[in-house]
């Protein structure tokens, strides 16, 4: 079950980034050049809360199965001493529920607003900062397994 979800978690990671990348050129382009908001704007802002959920999911099974959160939890004083993992205990679930809070609210100021150009104007903004604190989650060491 463990590495099933490892892989699973790994395969969202690329679609949200994959995603999230593409949600942004929109946004941006949209923003600075006053386009309309159309109907792929739209989609790729709800593709990403999808699969930013779906990876919330995953996310929480694999941390209570995986064996170095259960080596961390053991003992969590001796793990925040330890980078990988405090990294993996705390730094990265933290950083990454932060990204899906911020990408839920740009999906949902995206929707609300009233003109265009602030529809893309919140998308670029609120996805811009959950990209950056993805980004900063992302074990670059484990990404390519």
């Amino acid at each position: 079950m463990y590495i099933g979800l490892l892989h699973t978690h790994n395969l969202l990671r690329w679609l949200i980034l994959l995603t999230i990348v593409i949600a942004l050129i929109f946004a941006f382009t949209g923003w600075f050049g006053k386009k309309e908001w159309t109907k792929k704007d739209n989609l790729v802002g709800l593709l990403l809360t999808i699969f930013i959920d779906l990876q919330l999911l995953t996310g929480l099974l694999l941390y209570f199965v995986s064996p170095l959160i259960k080596s961390a939890l053991a003992d969590f004083g001796a793990a925040m001493k330890n980078s990988d993992l405090r990294f993996f205990a705390m730094e990265h679930v933290l950083l990454m529920l932060i990204a899906l809070i911020l990408v839920h609210i740009g999906r949902s100021k995206s929707k609300k607003a009233l003109l265009p150009v602030v529809k893309h104007k919140a998308a670029a903004i609120w996805f811009g900062v959950a990209f950056i604190l993805i980004l900063a989650g992302v074990p670059w060491e484990r990404a390519f397994f």
